[in-house]
């Protein structure tokens, strides 16, 4: 389930890679809960793929061949926030 998957790599601060919209992302993954649409969304720091290195937010339904890396990340991203306001509930986070 893609739910423990990220889960597991926020836990472990540990590099995702996987496809959306058509491009091969690598994240680092420090938070995921629902939007206030009710989806299941990811917050990550994209390292390569797409529109380039920031914040982005994930729909996790669009996301496919998700993997976690051997990769580790070694604390939270400036900016980061653990109460992130794009969440209307919070499963997981750094």
């Amino acid at each position: 389930m893609k739910r423990d998957i990220i889960c597991e790599a926020i836990r472990n601060q540990k590099l995702l890679s996987f496809m959306y919209s058509g491009t091969r992302r690598e994240v680092e993954p420090h938070l995921l809960g629902y939007d206030s649409d009710g989806d299941l969304t990811l917050r990550a720091w994209q390292r390569s793929g797409g529109s380039g290195k920031d914040w982005r937010l994930f729909q996790v339904t669009k996301i496919s061949g998700l993997v976690i890396t051997p990769e580790v990340f070694e604390r939270a991203r400036p900016k980061y926030n653990p109460n992130d306001k794009a969440m209307v509930r919070i499963v997981c986070r750094l």
